[in-house]
Formats: C-alpha cells, structure tokens, sequence
C-alpha cells in the first residue's frame, strides 16, 4: 500500500519532476517554484550531496522551470519507490525502470531536448543515503542492466546522450529521473573570465532573489568576479558593484560589461546615502580572501556602510559562515537564514531589511 502511495495518479497534463540545488538552498528553490503558475511543489529531501525537490509541472509550464536561476538541474521523474518494499539493488531497479512510464518520461526528454533516435547513449548517477544493504556502486550496476533490457539498441557511454539520475533523497525513499538540464543552468552561460573562489551561479542567484523585486540600483561592495552583479543584471537590476583588488575590478568589468563597477573599499563607500535599494555581496572568507585587521570590527564597518546607502524598506542580503549580532546597525533587521554548503565549507546566506 505504502508502495501505491509514493506512485499517485497524475491529473492530465501534468507531469512529474524534481530539480536538484546546492545543499540549503531547497527552501528558496522551492518557493520560486511554487511562484510559478502551474507548478505544485509535492516534497523535498537530500540524497548525501544535493537537495532535491519533487513537483508537478501543468502542460506548459517546464521551459519556466528550466530558467529558475537558483537549481542546480531539473528532471523529468522515470518513477520512485521505497526500500521497505524490497532492499536490493535489482528489486528498486525494476520498481522504478518501468516501460510505460520511461516512455511518458522520454517524450517529455524529446520534446525539451531533441528527438529521440532508435540508438541512444546513456549513462547512470546513483546516489544513496546509506550503504549498509548495498553499495551505490550495484545499485548503478542493476539500474545500468534494467535499461539495458528494456532498450537493447542503447548503448552506455560517458558522456551520453541522456542522463538518468536515481537518488535516495529521504531515508528509504528512492526517485529517478532523466536529466533534462545541461551544465549551462548550473553555471548560466559561463563567464568571460575566471577568477579563483569564484561564487557559483546558482548560489548568486538565490541571493539577489531574496533581494525582492528589482526596483533599482543593487549594489555588490564586494563584487570579485562579479557574479552576483551578473545575476542582477539579468533580474531586471541595474547593478553598481566596487572591490579593493583592481584585478577583480578588471575580470568583473569583462564578465559584466552592463554594470557600474569601481574600485573601491567596503568599509568607506563613496555613494550617497540611502541611494541603492539592495545590498547584495558574498564577504570575504577562509583562507583565500582575507580582511585587514579584526574580521568583527571590519564587518562591523561594511555592514554599517551598507545600511547607511541603502534606503529605508530595502534588502541587505550577505553571504558568510558568521556574522556576529553585535555587527549588525541596528536599521538591519533579520528577515532570513539559510545555511548552505559550498564547496565542502558550511557558510550561511543572512537576510536583512533595512528598516526606517
């Protein structure tokens, strides 16, 4: 019965998926989801490296979910099942890899991504939360052999035309699915020049998101490469940004032609107050970028230049492992917190309304 219930009926013209973000970001995921029209969100989890979001797609609804700037990858559901209903690699193949609804998943797949050919490579990515009945490595293996059956003239191949992913993203709980986004959702098109410690896309995106609706100029104090400048732009922002390091000047004015970007210092902003509407900026941290002096005293500084330029009811939105209460001007109040973890490093994603 438990079984029946992970597969419930689809209303006509719905189709099930599930998209992938960076560990954290599952809440601001699924909300921009659930903004969209057409879409309902159903369950989230984490399969060990990623979170995951299931949801329902209405019939013209997926090119909209494709664009949802903070996922990492986004796919069409082959099927799910459960471990309590049989824990073996071969059993949780066969439950998932079924003919009829691989086909429903395949016309889906052909019609966002190309049409489909009698001979087709694929490949497999198994992930599983726990390895005590098996290891991932099998459960890859015997869903690698239920497609094989079911599709002779396939064959493996890495890289590979088509990609499906099984994870177990609640204890017990298995999805798969073909992935129906490419490496340029995960990095929006690539920049123009790389810069070390480079902030990730997605990552930028969710947080000028949390910005709210563009309104103005945002400001990136700390800018680097310029990538959350390069988020804006493409959020209907007008984008400022400055930073102390003029080589980071530089690659951020290549990667971001359309931005205002200046050298400059954090701490002593040459911007009128109250003039930006947003504040945005992933601070200095770890061992690659350093600040001069007391890490405390110099974001105490810059979080008090941010309140100061931006005007009463806008966002400050700030990416750091920890910014301590006593930093934070008292026009700064906490709206929200998301931990996340990038590149193996915990950090958190804070939240600020500038208050009046």
């Amino acid at each position: 019965m438990q079984a029946r219930q992970e597969q419930p009926e689809l209303k006509s013209g719905v189709t099930r998926m599930f998209a992938t973000a960076i560990q954290g970001l599952a809440p601001i995921v699924s909300r921009e989801l659930s903004e969209l029209p057409g879409i309902a969100v159903k369950d989230s989890g984490f399969d060990g490296r990623s979170d995951l979001i299931i949801f329902d797609a209405a019939r013209g609804s997926r090119d909209a979910v494709l664009g949802i700037g903070s996922a990492e990858d986004v796919f069409v559901e082959v099927g799910r099942t459960l471990r309590s209903e049989g824990d073996k690699p071969g059993w949780i193949a066969g439950r998932i890899w079924r003919p009829e609804r691989v086909q429903r998943a395949l016309s889906v797949w052909a019609e966002e991504i190309r049409p489909l050919s009698g001979s087709m490579t694929y490949r497999v990515i198994a992930r599983v939360l726990q390895e005590h009945s098996f290891m991932r490595t099998e459960l890859r293996r015997q869903f690698s052999d239920a497609i094989a059956r079911d599709r002779p003239r396939w064959r493996f191949a890495d890289p590979a035309q088509i990609e499906v992913w099984i994870s177990e993203y609640v204890p017990g709980r298995f999805i798969a699915g073909l992935r129906l986004s490419d490496v340029r959702m995960r990095q929006h098109e690539g920049r123009a020049a790389e810069r070390e410690g480079a902030l990730r896309p997605t990552v930028a995106a969710a947080m000028v998101g949390l910005a709210g609706t563009p309104d103005g100029v945002l400001l990136d104090p700390c800018c680097g490469s310029g990538t959350i400048l390069g988020e804006a732009l493409s959020a209907g922002w007008e984008a400022r940004g400055s930073d102390t390091d003029p080589e980071a000047v530089r690659i951020a004015r290549q990667n971001v032609p359309g931005a205002r970007i200046e050298e400059g210092d954090a701490r002593k902003l040459e911007i009128a107050d109250g003039s930006v509407a947003a504040c945005v900026s992933n601070l200095p941290f770890g061992q690659q970028f350093t600040v001069e002096g007391d890490m405390g005293s110099w974001q105490r500084s810059v979080l008090g230049e941010m309140a100061r330029v931006t005007r009463p009811d806008g966002k400050v939105v700030l990416l750091s492992p920890d910014i301590a209460r006593p930093v934070v001007p008292a026009q700064l109040r906490s709206r929200d917190r998301f931990h996340i973890r990038l590149l193996g490093t915990r950090t958190t994603i804070w939240a600020y309304d500038r208050t009046g």
